[in-house]
């Protein structure tokens, strides 16, 4: 297939103008299997907390492509070897790594296609693109999966200091208006250079380097996993849980035909017949669904998809303990009484889980840091603002939800 020859200026909140190259990257942007990022709110239900928050998949990839081609840029002043075809080939694979999110991005992880990650989806996209274009994402299938041999490559793309999570801190505290996310991205990449094939911070960027991390940690809590967010995204998970049981005993529910073929099914193959399918849901159609569900016969799609629609979201308790099984079993209890429920359905309206926070994970790979004398060390070891132990420690935190009226 013969790939047009084109070219685009996109103009972007957070960094200005960013361009698009012709050629296969163009071609890619502009497919309808990527064009639906647009449809897909980056932060999932976080905009019932920060109205801002409305911005899309579609705008953080663009925004972690234009990081990447800067970094690209600068390792090349830097006299790091970097060909054309492995340019394109990063590039491509930064421009892929999420087209695999589903509505509401991570709210729905794992859920609208069971045991199937959006990594996992991401690179069987990349391998249709591939087939699309008689094999000219082969590189970047390899960068994305780590097994190019310039690792550094896979770094910007996928580690602990990549372009991804770059660009969703500093974006992401853009439309929430949460001021604790703010990094210097432009530093950081200025800093950044390949010592024996490793991707690397220069020593004077540590500073930097220590308030992403930072950053990250705040916005965390403050914002992906604010009780409210973590809320609202247990009662969109349950609706999809009653949804599917209710499809598989044979209940015909208004929907999507994409939709409706997830809820009838448990088990996918990763064919372009799934992917065909995956591509056409949207947040919208999520929406769309939950609106009609809301007036459904079933009592409890209904009152869940009505208690969405109306933003009245579960009651959250966190503690730093498990909650008990009593307790849990007590509220099951509560609401099978208020709600005229049977227990079974009464679980749809109590949710205990765990959350956990690390800003640092040296077993996902380290940040090196350049010292001044060539050598490398791992950030944690050099750092003067962070012990070892805490940077890399797993904060828990346990949270019940349940209906307000039981308050």
């Amino acid at each position: 297939m013969s790939i047009i020859r084109n070219r685009k200026i996109l103009n972007d909140p957070v960094y200005g103008f960013i361009n698009i190259p012709d050629g296969l990257l163009y071609e890619i942007i502009h497919h309808p299997y990527f064009q639906r990022l647009r449809r897909i709110r980056q932060l999932g239900m976080s905009y019932l907390v920060y109205p801002g928050a409305t911005h899309t998949r579609f705008l953080h990839t663009l925004g972690s492509f234009h990081l990447t081609n800067t970094a690209l840029s600068i390792l090349k002043e830097k006299s790091v070897s970097v060909s054309d075809q492995e340019s394109e080939a990063v590039l491509a694979a930064i421009l892929l790594h999420d087209i695999g999110h589903g509505p509401f991005s991570h709210a729905l992880e794992d859920l609208i296609v069971p045991n199937i990650r959006h990594e996992e989806l991401s690179l069987a996209y990349m391998q249709f693109f591939n087939r699309k274009y008689n094999g000219a994402l082969d590189k970047a299938i390899e960068i994305f999966s780590g097994a190019y041999r310039h690792k550094f490559l896979h770094a910007l793309v996928s580690s602990q200091l990549d372009a991804d999570r770059l660009d969703y801190l500093k974006r992401d505290s853009f439309f929430t208006g949460v001021s604790e996310g703010v990094i210097s991205t432009d530093r950081i990449i200025k800093m950044l250079n390949v010592v024996d094939d490793e991707l690397v911070v220069d020593i004077k960027g540590i500073y930097s380097v220590e308030k992403f991390l930072i950053a990250r940690r705040l916005m965390y809590w403050q914002v992906y996993l604010h009780k409210t967010v973590v809320s609202s995204e247990m009662l969109l998970r349950n609706i999809i849980i009653r949804a599917r049981e209710l499809t598989m005993k044979g209940k015909k529910l208004w929907g999507p035909p994409a939709l409706i073929f997830f809820l009838s099914n448990t088990q996918f193959v990763l064919d372009d017949k799934m992917l065909q399918h995956f591509a056409m849901l949207d947040d919208d159609d999520m929406t769309a669904s939950l609106k009609i569900w809301q007036y459904d016969a079933d009592p409890v799609l209904s009152r869940l998809c009505a208690m969405y629609i109306q933003r009245n979201l579960f009651k959250i308790r966190l503690q730093s303990e498990p909650f008990t099984t009593e307790e849990i079993a007590r509220l099951k209890q509560r609401v099978s009484e208020t709600f005229k429920l049977a227990l079974e359905e009464a679980a749809y309206f109590v949710v205990s889980d765990m959350l956990t926070n690390n800003a640092y994970k040296p077993d996902s790979g380290i940040i090196k840091v350049l010292n001044k004398d060539g050598s490398t060390s791992d950030l944690a070891d050099v750092s003067d603002m962070f012990d070892h132990e805490i940077l890399s420690q797993t904060v828990k935190k346990y949270f019940l939800c349940f209906p307000r009226e039981l308050a």
